[in-house]
């Protein structure tokens, strides 16, 4: 099994794909209105309307509920996105290093879902993700 994307599911498709492409500078592919993804090489962010819900089953995901996930992008400098986000994007948490090894900014898209822009601080951690480009 191999993780492929992760979806977020929204009442205004147009808001959240703006914001994560600014964001990743990744544009995003829009098949259709109601759908787009952003791709980078590690993984792709789905977004999708409300409206597709219907597909998957009536009443099996809802908008802007999301308490336990946090998207993670990996970058090669967290101070430097911290900057480039001020005054645009709700920081939740300004740039920290955390017991794991990784320095993290931690914002909160328009839907309210949790973003980690994290790199690796430590050795440890940088050997840890070296495997993935960037």
């Amino acid at each position: 099994m191999n993780l492929v994307s992760v979806r977020l599911i929204t009442d205004d498709v147009d808001r959240l794909v703006d914001f994560y492409a600014r964001l990743t500078g990744t544009d995003a592919d829009r098949p259709s209105p109601d759908f787009a993804e952003l791709r980078t090489p590690n993984g792709t962010l789905a977004i999708g309307s409300t409206r597709t819900v219907a597909l998957f089953g009536a009443g099996s995901a809802e908008p802007a509920a999301n308490r336990s996930a946090i998207v993670e992008l990996l970058v090669d400098d967290v101070d430097a996105v911290h900057e480039a986000v001020r005054g645009w994007a709700d920081v939740v948490q300004a740039p920290t290093t955390m017991p794991w090894g990784n320095r993290s900014l931690l914002l909160r898209d328009p839907d309210g879902t949790l973003v980690n822009v994290f790199a690796p601080a430590t050795a440890a951690a940088r050997e840890k993700f070296a495997r993935f480009s960037r």
